[in-house]
């Protein structure tokens, strides 16, 4: 019963690290994947090293093309993507 009392509060320590800290990034990360998943072409977006464009292809194995300037196209990895300023309709039909 004694050694119980003395892990008490190192357990206690660690749910509140898990709740305060481990779990929000889980959520964060979820979205940012999630957010990446969603990406299509036409959609305007910001890379992490702070390029805005838009992207022209989306490829299969984890890259997007993005048009930064007029006809300057760059290979950007899905997942360096930060933010999506704005998203496309999806086109009917």
């Amino acid at each position: 019963m004694d050694a119980m009392a003395q892990f008490l509060p190192l357990i206690l320590i660690f749910a509140i690290m898990y709740l305060l800290l481990i779990r929000p990034q889980q959520k964060k990360m979820k979205a940012h994947q999630a957010m990446v998943e969603a990406l299509r072409r036409g959609d305007q977006v910001v890379t992490q090293g702070g390029l805005i464009g838009k992207v022209s292809k989306v490829k299969d194995d984890g890259e997007i093309e993005v048009e930064i300037a007029s006809g300057v196209k760059v290979r950007v990895v899905k997942s360096t993507i930060a933010q999506v300023l704005s998203k496309t309709e999806p086109a009917e039909g």
